[in-house]
């Protein structure tokens, strides 16, 4: 008979194993048989013996086995649904080995032999860390790093905010008025503001402009005789170039062009909220994408404003460089390659510090984030190679393509029907707090791959 206390403790599940205390203790070892310590699912020796909060042990491979195909967490022989990861009992398996070592070892040989069972070994490894990195198994020691995330996070959550409210209320937001605006339609104010846009050396000039109430209109009529003569008297050749050059592309479009973030978000709405979730979950195709269906408008500036040709030009103060629209050499096609191949988010984060003097702020949180893809891109990789699944690349890249080819479908039927209001928030979402929930992601992977090596 057991121990009163002993059965007591078991029945809680204080001990891993029901009657191995008082047998080992009672019995001499030769009187035990391979019967007593078998596992209830093979019916062979315990190998890597697994106790369930029940206090049914089986082998680990055999739970292994019934997991993935029951797809269920519960026991094999009661049902009984165990919390949290089952763990290899110790104190069992040491015994079992002492006790019927040849055996063990016969096991183990057939056990490694065995490529389907080391592929659900694995699965149910997996199963376990990715609730281990949920913060799954209660009371562990990631509930403190959680909290203090979570805080992190919340500080951070309330500086997007405050960035979106600043927007919102700054001068920034009113220069989308011009994209949509006719230029014959532009008024004396409209004209100042344009010319506020083109730069900081504008200044000595718009007096003048606002004296006049040149209007849309009256703006184009201007040349080059009528700028460099009183009353405008521009007399610096390249300021008038510039006037010129920016007027031009006003007269073919009939609008001011996009020159930043929030002017290509009000033309290209539907475009740059694509972009802006695409960009982040699959640099690749969606860079692939502008390459086939919009070279000369976007893909062009891109690759020349990430891989410039290094070659000294003049552009005006307060002004971002500007990216000719040439084709590249085969040293910017060599470089571009690259990056996009290995390093595909450091060409976005490039494309934003270009754009730091103008979208401050915005191009930082740019930056960070595909600082912090490029990681989690990193880790992604690195568990594929550590587990041995190279093979299943080229599965995951078909699958990834599919759902990316569905999802931009998708995006393209109901898009029309999606309230403006709607598309805001999903842009801002995606570009300010996107960010935050990647900082969370990356310390939850980093915090994963030490305790896994641990």
């Amino acid at each position: 008979m057991l121990d009163p206390q002993i059965r007591e403790d078991d029945d809680r599940g204080y001990v891993e194993d029901s009657g191995l205390g008082s047998a080992v203790q009672d019995v001499p070892a030769g009187g035990l048989s391979e019967r007593e310590f078998s596992c209830h699912c093979c019916y062979d020796v315990l190998v890597n013996p697994t106790t369930l909060n029940c206090g049914h042990s089986f082998c680990r491979h055999c739970l292994a086995l019934w997991w993935e195909s029951s797809g269920k967490n519960e026991c094999p022989e009661c049902r009984e649904r165990w919390e949290g990861f089952p763990k290899v009992n110790i104190l069992l398996r040491d015994a079992v080995e002492k006790l019927f070592e040849a055996d063990v070892r016969r096991r183990r040989r057939e056990i490694q032999n065995n490529p389907r069972i080391a592929h659900s070994l694995l699965a149910f490894q997996r199963h376990g860390d990715e609730q281990a990195s949920r913060g799954a198994a209660p009371g562990g020691p990631r509930r403190g790093a959680g909290s203090f995330f979570s805080g992190v996070l919340t500080a951070l959550t309330a500086v997007a905010v405050m960035l979106l409210v600043y927007h919102w209320s700054s001068g920034e937001a009113h220069h989308e008025v011009l994209v949509s605006k006719p230029l014959s339609r532009w008024t004396a104010d409209d004209v100042t503001m344009w010319m506020e846009h083109l730069g900081a050396w504008t200044n000595q000039y718009r007096e003048t402009f606002v004296r006049e109430q040149v209007n849309g209109r009256l703006l184009t009529l201007l040349g080059d005789d009528e700028l460099s003569r009183p009353p405008y008297s521009i007399e610096n050749p390249a300021h008038r170039r510039a006037v010129l050059e920016e007027l031009r592309k006003v007269r073919e479009l009939g609008v001011k062009p996009p020159q930043n973030l929030w002017e290509y978000k009000a033309v290209n709405g539907g475009k740059s909220l694509f972009l802006l979730y695409a960009l982040k979950d699959s640099p690749r195709l969606t860079i692939l994408y502008l390459y086939l269906f919009d070279y000369d408008d976007t893909f062009l500036p891109f690759i020349h404003t990430c891989c410039p040709t290094h070659t000294p030009h003049t552009h005006l103060e307060d002004l971002p460089t500007r990216t000719p629209q040439v084709e590249p050499t085969w040293r910017q096609w060599a470089e571009f390659l690259v990056k996009y191949s290995l390093l595909p988010y450091q060409l976005l984060a490039e494309f934003a510090w270009d754009w730091l003097s103008v979208h401050y702020w915005t191009s930082r949180f740019v930056i960070v984030n595909a600082m912090l893809l490029s990681v989690l891109e990193g880790c992604s990789f690195w568990r594929v190679w550590s587990r041995g699944e190279i093979r299943t690349l080229p599965k995951r890249m078909l699958g990834h393509l599919w759902k990316m080819l569905t999802h931009s479908v998708a995006f393209m039927i109901f898009w029309p029907f999606v309230p403006q209001f709607v598309c805001n928030c999903l842009f801002y979402w995606a570009l300010y707090f996107n960010p935050i929930i990647n900082i969370d992601m990356v310390v939850q992977q980093l915090m994963h791959t030490n305790t896994h090596h641990a």
